[in-house]
């Protein structure tokens, strides 16, 4: 996960993530939508494809990078977790037992009288 996190904490990779949404493209272009050299870019694809997060194929003579969502899943559930007000589960699951624990009790009063 701290590898996921440090790749996207980049704002060039994430815009390169957002290319690649659309499909496998060829590393030329992808250099193409930054006002940064190859070389750079290059170092940016490296580190997006030791987090998981792209894969690389060769087709011919060209290089193809696509978008690999799996490895993100665990920081999106983390992340999750942390934006969620800690205890509102146990709270819930507490009014819960509660209501069902008032309607048996109801229920059985209504079955004596």
């Amino acid at each position: 996960m701290d590898l996921v996190a440090a790749a996207v904490a980049d704002p060039v990779r994430r815009s390169i993530l957002t290319l690649l949404r659309s499909g496998p493209v060829p590393a030329g272009e992808i250099a193409g939508h930054f006002p940064i050299s190859r070389p750079a870019v290059s170092r940016h694809l490296r580190v997006l494809r030791e987090s998981g997060l792209v894969r690389d194929t060769l087709v011919g003579r060209q290089r193809l990078y696509e978008l690999d969502t799996a490895p993100i899943a665990p920081l999106v559930e983390w992340l999750t977790q942390l934006g969620r007000p800690d205890g509102w589960e146990h709270r819930l699951d507490a009014l819960a037992t509660e209501v069902h624990r008032t309607r048996r009790e109801s229920s059985l009063r209504e079955r004596s009288a």
